[in-house]
Formats: structure tokens, sequence, C-alpha cells
């Protein structure tokens, strides 16, 4: 076993009150599974097929801890993972994408229950879901059990968990039928029982039918003391563990630091430092590349730092150079390769970053792909999920791939998504002041949208100034009234710099602004943002290759937005940024209608 991270607190056990208020406003019972709300629940899990995705994180996660810590006189991570899933979830694309890649990888304690009752929203599975699912999950290289009775068989089920059990080498799924509503004599076996309460004629009938005499919410004492005995039991097996890892933490007192590192979340002393600086006279580089450096910095110090790619590790630059792959035979290895999965990747890593506070995963794709794994990035923020999304080619920039390849209105959406920092670094240096942030928010998940061509190292930026979000790049002006103020991001930053030398130029003063993630400046006092964007300088143009959608929040009204509003094309990258007027002379002549 691992120890828990933390226990929850007495008062946030759940009680009688809240199970009365099912669904109810300020219940810890929603109505769909919520880690951050209910206490015991380890992941968020409302849309189909996120939870067995998340399964095989967490399951993924045991196997890599256990490869790199356990001793062979000491086995100090050893537990298994368990997920229910029913058909809706199977029917979900992303399930297959995850159960592909836990049985290409073995994980062998990774057990699944699959509800099979047959019945979905619209009615029986009959009408759109006939395929043989155990024979698909054999062929994805999953052992494969039938329990015939799941309404009663509870010895049936035993069984099946201790044959899982000794499968070491495939994860298992044990198909369970059952009947939905079982006991119900008018609406079992009906879509009727799905997402609706039996009402309180049926459910006095459904008593009736069962022989349950009891008042509602009674415990009968022999089931409370059934459940009851864990409670002790797992306070021993706690003690017994804690006892286990002294042992361990004597002989092995390195790998003891690194283990406690990733279960506590807390940080190496000094890791930041590791992290790339650049000057301007640093060369010119693609901020994928940089990210790159800034990776392998971050594997060198962070324990449980890993991840990898959607089949684009080669392009999103991505791989963990001192380490291998993680595999079957090589589970202690950190470049996770996830195939042409990015759905059930983001599922993956959610459930990877929920396992442990300390374990930091990250994941990779182009940016315009983030529309194929959305769902589970949606979860990430709802579910306090630190991942790290590092999404490259992230703009009209990528060229000749064209208009399907090209985002557009990407880093709008994902600014109006709550509890997720959306940052695209100009150079080397916002690019490293991105990583420290990302790697700091554990319950804060990061997409870093990153460029395939080359940009320059800028005076001005930094790390420190990216953890702003916003901040002053250049400015010749005095107290505080520049002429004009031109905001950028990303590769439009260098753009707003030339547009600025060449209006000072021609008398201007002129503030160059970098808005490298809008979440934290938002989070900036009223002060500091006065002093970046003050209320009384209304001359102001941002620039961006993407939509100009929520720009007119620091442009204001009198301000303009320079960005694309419609579809790219496919040329070359100067071609495309001069066609769509992605430009310093567009800037100029903005910054001089407002002026």
């Amino acid at each position: 076993m691992v120890k828990p991270c933390k226990q929850s607190p007495a008062g946030m056990q759940c009680k009688e009150e809240d199970l009365k208020s099912f669904r109810q406003w300020g219940s810890k019972i929603p109505g769909h599974p919520e880690n951050f709300e209910t206490p015991g629940v380890e992941v968020t899990t409302g849309p189909l097929g996120q939870g067995i995705a998340n399964a095989v994180g967490l399951a993924l996660a045991e196997r890599h801890l256990a490869a790199r810590f356990n001793k062979p006189d000491a086995e100090i991570v050893d537990h298994y993972t368990y997920c229910i899933l029913g058909d809706g979830c199977n029917m979900e694309g992303i399930s297959n994408e995850a159960c592909s890649l836990a049985g290409h990888w073995g994980l062998g304690k990774l057990i699944a229950f699959y509800d099979d009752n047959h019945i979905s929203i619209d009615g029986d599975t009959e009408i759109a879901f006939t395929e043989d699912v155990s024979a698909r999950f054999e062929s994805l290289g999953w052992h494969v059990i039938w329990v015939k009775n799941g309404n009663t068989g509870y010895d049936e089920i035993r069984a099946a968990i201790k044959e899982a059990k000794s499968v070491k080498d495939k994860p298992t799924m044990i198909k369970v039928t059952t009947t939905i509503g079982f006991g119900s004599p008018n609406k079992a076996n009906s879509y009727s029982v799905h997402g609706s309460a039996l009402g309180a004629k049926e459910v006095e009938a459904t008593r009736n039918n069962l022989g349950w005499p009891y008042e509602p919410f009674h415990v009968p004492e022999d089931v409370k003391s059934h459940w009851s005995r864990h409670t002790s039991e797992g306070a021993a097996l706690e003690t017994e563990w804690n006892a286990k890892f002294a042992e361990y933490e004597k002989k092995y007192p390195e790998e003891a630091a690194d283990l406690k590192s990733i279960i506590t979340g807390e940080l190496p002393a000094g890791w930041e430092k590791a992290l790339p600086t650049y000057t301007p006279e640093s060369p010119a580089d693609a901020t994928r590349n940089l990210s790159q450096q800034n990776l392998n910095a971050l594997a060198k110090v962070l324990p449980g730092f890993l991840g990898g790619s959607a089949d684009l590790a080669s392009s999103n630059m991505t791989l963990l150079k001192m380490f291998g792959d993680f595999q079957k035979n090589t589970p202690e290895e950190r470049n996770l390769r996830f195939g042409v999965r990015e759905h059930g990747m983001g599922a993956i890593c959610n459930g990877i970053a929920l396992h442990s506070l300390g374990l930091i995963p990250y994941c990779a794709t182009f940016f315009v792909f983030t529309d194929y794994m959305r769902g589970a990035m949606r979860i990430s923020a709802l579910s306090e999920a630190g991942v790290i999304y590092v999404m490259t080619h992230d703009s009209i920039g990528l060229g000749e791939d064209g208009p399907t390849h090209q985002p557009i209105e990407h880093l709008a959406s994902f600014r109006a998504m709550p509890n997720i920092l959306m940052f695209r670094p100009a150079d080397g240096n916002e690019t490293a002041g991105a990583y420290k942030v990302a790697v700091l928010k554990r319950k804060t998940p990061s997409i870093l949208a990153l460029s395939r061509q080359k940009l320059p190292q800028l005076d001005g930026t930094s790390i420190e100034g990216a953890a702003k979000g916003g901040y002053i790049v250049s400015d010749d002006s005095s107290g505080n009234k520049p002429d004009v103020i031109l905001i950028g991001t990303g590769s439009e930053l260098e753009i707003a710099v030339n547009a600025a030398d060449e209006l000072r130029k021609g008398g201007k003063t002129v503030r160059v602004v970098s808005f490298v993630c809008w979440e934290l400046y938002d989070e900036q006092s009223a002060e500091y943002k006065e002093s970046v964007l003050p209320a009384s300088v209304t001359a102001r143009v941002s620039i961006e290759a993407g939509s100009t959608f929520g720009w007119q929040k620091f442009v204001g009204d009198k301000g303009k937005a320079i960005g694309i509003d419609g579809f790219g094309a496919s040329a070359p990258a100067g071609r495309i940024y001069k066609e769509f007027g992605i430009t310093a002379e567009a800037v100029i002549v903005a910054a001089k209608e407002v002026s």
C-alpha cells in the first residue's frame, strides 16, 4: 500500500443529513462523485468513460512507484485500483483509448467491474450497443471474467476478485450481469429507474418485495458492525505501513525522501533553481524547444515528474532524455507513450495527478487537438488535478499544415474555463516562468501554448514577470502616462516590441506589455494592475494570432484588438501573418488611430 497523503477530518465526514439532502445545495452528496466535495471520493467522474480512464492513471501510478521504490526486502508500494463502469462508459471512445493502453502496459493491479445491465437512458442497449464487450476487452489484452448473477451471487463476485488478483500481467474486467433497479416490482430492468427516483409508492413496494422492514435511513446493527470493522482494520494497516516505512527509511534514505516528496507533495528545496534562464544574446528558438529544455531540467529535480505525448513526442519536443519509456517491462521509466489517444491521455493524467500530490504529470499534442481532449481537461480543472498540458503548434505560425491544424478560438475558449491557467509564453524566460507556476499550482491545471517557429529571446522578459500574468516589458514613458500601450502574447510580443520601436522614432512614448497568462493577471492587486494598464491611458492595442474574443476587457472601448476571427490558411508562416495582418505595420496604424 501507499500511505494516503491526508485523511478527512471528522468534521468533513458525510452524515445522515447529507444523505437526506442528496443533490441539494450544501450537501456533501452531489449528483455525481466529486473529489473536492465528498470525503473518500478519489476522482470526479460524471462524464461517462472518465472514471475508467482515471483508474488507468491511478493504476499506472501504482505500477510506476512500485517499480521505483520497492526493494527485495521491502514492498512499500502495493495496492489495487478498482473501478465500476457501465454500458454507457463502454460506449464512449475514451474508455477504449484508456483500456487499450492499460492492456498494452499490463497493469495487473487494475480491476474493473462492468455493470452489465443492458439499460441506458434511451432504453435497452439493443437499440445501439450490441458488440461483444468481453471479446473486445480480451483483444485489448485484458483478463475477462463473467459473473452471471450479479444481483445475489456474492460468492461468485468474491471468487472473481480472487481470480483477478491471481493474474499479475494483465488488467482484469469482471463482467457482472445485473438487473437495474433490482427489487423494484414495477421499474426493475427499465430505463425509468436509470436516473429518476422510484417515488414513494414504488419505494414502499420495493421494501415489501425485499422484506426490508426498517425505517428510512436506518442501518441495522449487524450491517453497521460489519462495515465499522474496517475503521480499526484500516488504522492497524496504516500503523503497520508506518513501521515498515520507518525501516525502509533507515535502509534507503534517498529513495524514502523521494517517495515522501511524491506522497506529500512537498517539493525539494531549491527545485526552481534548475529552470533555465535566457538573455537577448541567447539564440532564437521555438518555444516548443525551450519547453523541452525546461521539461528535462525539471525531471532532474522533481521525483514525481513524468509524462508524454499523443504520438507527437518528436514534434511536441516532450521526451525526457535521461529516462526511457514506461512500458510493461520497464515501468520505472518516465516517458509515457500514449499513442494517438488524446482524450484518454488527458484523463489518465488526471488519475496520475490525483493519486499523489507530488506526482506531476504532463501530456502533449498540437494545440488544435485539445478539441479531442477538452472533456478531460475540463475535469482537470473541476477536480483540481494539476496536470500540465504542453500544447505546441499554437497558431497560424505553424504554416503549411493549414486551417485544420491552426488554432483560432482555442485561447479564448480556455480563458473562459474556470480554474485553468492558459499560458502563451513569448520566449525562454516566459516559458520557464510558466513551468514554475504550473509546478507550484497543484490544484490548478496549466496549458502552455507553444510555437513551432523560432522566436527571439526578448529584452525585458522574466520568470518573475510571467508569474504575474501580465507585466511591462519595455516603457519609455514617465509618470505612468504612456501615449499608447501595446499588448502582445507569445510570438506576437516580438511584433509589439518592433512596432513600439518604430512608434518611438516618431516621437510617441510607448509601453509594451506581455500578457502571458490572463488568469494570473486577474489575481493581481488593483494597484498592480493600475501600474501596468493605467485607467487614464485608453490608447491600447493588442495583437494575438487568434480570436479577438475577450480582448476588449483589456483594450477597452477606445482600443483596438488585432487578431484572427476566421479560419487560417495553408502557406508559409511569414506569408500567412502578412495576409492576416498580424504585423508590426498593422500595430503601428492601429496605435496612431487610437492615440
